[in-house]
């Protein structure tokens, strides 16, 4: 099954976002607030009144609508893979709509859990304190902090239907399998910081995606489908 061009396109932006957000996220969080560093929670919960605005904006802008765009391009790829590998398709697309799910939940309890921190801290500071410690792990483990598996997951599942198929390019194929095993790994303990190597990997990996994807000149959509179908039955 081949994607509509309109379809194709809107793959093709999703994977450029979800990019451009990871790259912005990375940079507010680790220039902008340094929030990463900042382990002592009575810092955390002053650096969330200092910051409340922007890590508002940011949580709606990398986790919330992250999660929305990712889901559109989980089911765009999705049409774009069933016909090569339906079984491993399906399965990728509902592992990346789970982790879209998780991200947007992430991002929503992260939002309602500072605000409330933040209006409590003007009468109870201590108690503002107790809350985020209660808070702020939940989050942690929604967005993957305990190991990027399902996002590893579902790139390792696509990249592989993608080279059985000759669906992406080549090289980019390879690229996610690498981006998704990092993905994979970072669960092991002791191996979270494997987890950045995820995520600087899979901005290369969504960059290479949407510029296929757009360059991908419609009238050679059929051939190209046609080539994959082959492919997969070697």
């Amino acid at each position: 099954m081949t994607l509509t061009n309109s379809a194709r396109r809107a793959s093709g932006f999703a994977a450029l976002y979800l990019a451009a957000a990871l790259v912005a996220a990375m940079l507010y969080f680790l220039v902008g607030t340094n929030m990463p560093s900042v382990t002592d929670p009575t810092e955390q919960v002053d650096l969330l009144v200092d910051h409340q605005l922007g890590l508002h904006l940011m949580y709606l802008i990398a986790y919330v609508a992250f999660g929305l765009v990712l889901a559109v391009l989980a089911l765009g790829l999705h049409e774009r893979l069933a016909a090569i590998a339906p079984a491993t398709s399906r399965v990728a697309s509902v592992v990346g709509l789970i982790w879209a799910g998780v991200l947007v939940a992430s991002g929503m309890v992260f939002i309602v859990g500072m605000n409330s921190v933040v209006d409590l801290q003007g009468t109870d500071p201590a108690g503002a304190v107790t809350a985020w410690q209660a808070i702020y792990p939940v989050t942690l483990g929604l967005g993957g902090a305990g190991g990027e598996v399902l996002g590893g997951t579902w790139v390792l599942l696509v990249s592989l239907v993608a080279l059985r198929g000759l669906a992406l390019p080549t090289w980019l194929s390879w690229f996610g399998l690498i981006a998704g095993a990092a993905g994979i790994i970072s669960a092991v303990p002791g191996l979270a910081a494997v987890a950045v190597v995820f995520g600087l990997l899979i901005i290369v990996w969504f960059v290479g995606l949407g510029v296929t994807l757009l360059r991908e000149h419609p009238a050679n959509v059929d051939d190209a489908s046609a080539q994959r179908l082959v492919g997969a039955g070697r």
